[in-house]
Formats: C-alpha cells, structure tokens, sequence
C-alpha cells in the first residue's frame, strides 16, 4: 500500500513516515499544500493523510482538488477540533478526522479500516502469475503457499506488484519502501530483494524477480525464463 502524508510539521512529519513504513506502507511525504496537492493528483497512492493547517493552500483546498477526480481514502488531521471543522473536512469529502494530539495506534488503526472499506477493495489483490498478494488479510502466497514475509518484505513485494513490468530504481525502492535518500554506500535494498527473492522465488522453477544491471528490479513474467 502507497500512502502520502502531507503535513507541514517536519517532525510529525517524519515520525508518521517512519511509523507507517514500519507497519508495512511505502509513503511519501509532502510539507506543503501546493506540492502535496500535485503529489496527490499526479501520483498513485492508496491512501492521502492529509493535514488541515498547510503552507501554500490548506487541506481544504487540496481535498477539493483530489475529489474532483479521486476517491482515494483520505484521513484529515488537524490542531483544531472544532467541530465546524470536522463537519467542513466530512462535507468536503474527508472520509474520516482525527484531532492532534493523537496516539499513532490510532491513526494506524483509522487508516488501515479506511483501506478495507474504501474504493480499494477492488483492488485489494494483485498477481502476477501464480504470486498472489493480498492488501486487505496481508498474505501472500506462490502456487498455493503461504509466503512469509516480514512487514519491510511485504510493502517491497507490494510495491513491485503494483508496478509489475516498470523497472525500479534502488532510490526509488528506498525512498518508497523505507522513506529514506539512497546512500549508495548502504546495501539495505539489495539485502532485501535477495531475501524476498529467497521467498518469492527460489522453490520455483519460473522466476519473476529480476535484475537489470546498472538499472535496478523489475517484477515480471518473462516466457522461457526458468532455473
């Protein structure tokens, strides 16, 4: 799941980014209305944390936007809890409010249920061949076996899914997956894609995993491809 978080406080910021990659999320993050609106119409997310009070345009302005063409699951927070606001954010098309302070537990928890019941359900399941994942029980399975798969190996899964036959970039998996710039000096991506290679496709003859030199990963069926 591909979730973009648009909140101007660097540090809240960072520490919804982090919660949420470790829960399993690839994210993104955005301080400042204008970009997040571009972020939001522009990209393919699952899901918008969207934060009220914002420079350029508020979240107001940036949920009008997004509905006019999506109806991604969008989740509002703001300092404010007043309950003019909370009624305007639903009005607008908010699917649900929650006022800061707040517990991540929670927020985790209102996003996670805002993903099972949105317009997502329809594509709560990707596959490729007979890889099957699962959004909404978080399973995954090769040829009728359960895969086990830690949350980081899930997202990375995820993500490649979604973007079966795109090739993807270290950076790009790394800013995505775990929201942090590429050091080309760190190998916690191609550690990972070797694990979840192990996984997804080690035991089986046709593998779907690839390496492009010099390029990064693609995740695709490729005929004549086995061993």
């Amino acid at each position: 799941m591909h979730i973009l978080v648009v909140e101007d406080e660097q540090k809240l910021g960072e520490y919804l980014r982090k919660g949420l990659a470790e829960s399993g999320f690839s994210v993104e993050l955005s301080r400042d209305g204008i970009e997040g609106k571009n972020m939001a119409l522009t990209g393919n997310y699952d899901a918008l944390v969207l934060d009220v009070m914002l420079p350029g345009i508020d979240g107001f302005k940036v949920l009008e936007a997004v509905r006019k063409s999506s109806a991604m699951p969008v989740l509002m927070l703001t300092a404010r809890d007043d309950v003019e606001d909370r009624v305007k954010g639903l009005e607008s098309g908010a699917d649900d409010y929650l006022a800061k302070p707040f517990a991540f537990t929670e927020l985790l928890a209102r996003v996670r249920a805002l993903l099972r019941r949105g317009p997502l359900q329809e594509a709560a399941r990707h596959t490729l061949d007979d890889l099957q994942l699962d959004l909404t029980t978080r399973k995954a399975n090769r040829g009728g076996k359960r895969l086990d798969l830690t949350a980081k190996e899930f997202a990375l899964l995820s993500l490649l899914l979604r973007r079966q036959g795109q090739v993807l970039s270290r950076a790009v998996l790394a800013d995505q997956v775990w929201g942090m710039n590429f050091d080309s000096e760190t190998n916690v991506v191609e550690v990972a894609i070797r694990r979840l290679r192990s996984k997804i496709d080690d035991p089986f003859d046709v593998k779907l995993l690839h390496t492009v030199r010099g390029m990064g990963y693609v995740l695709e069926r490729r005929d004549g491809d086995l061993a």
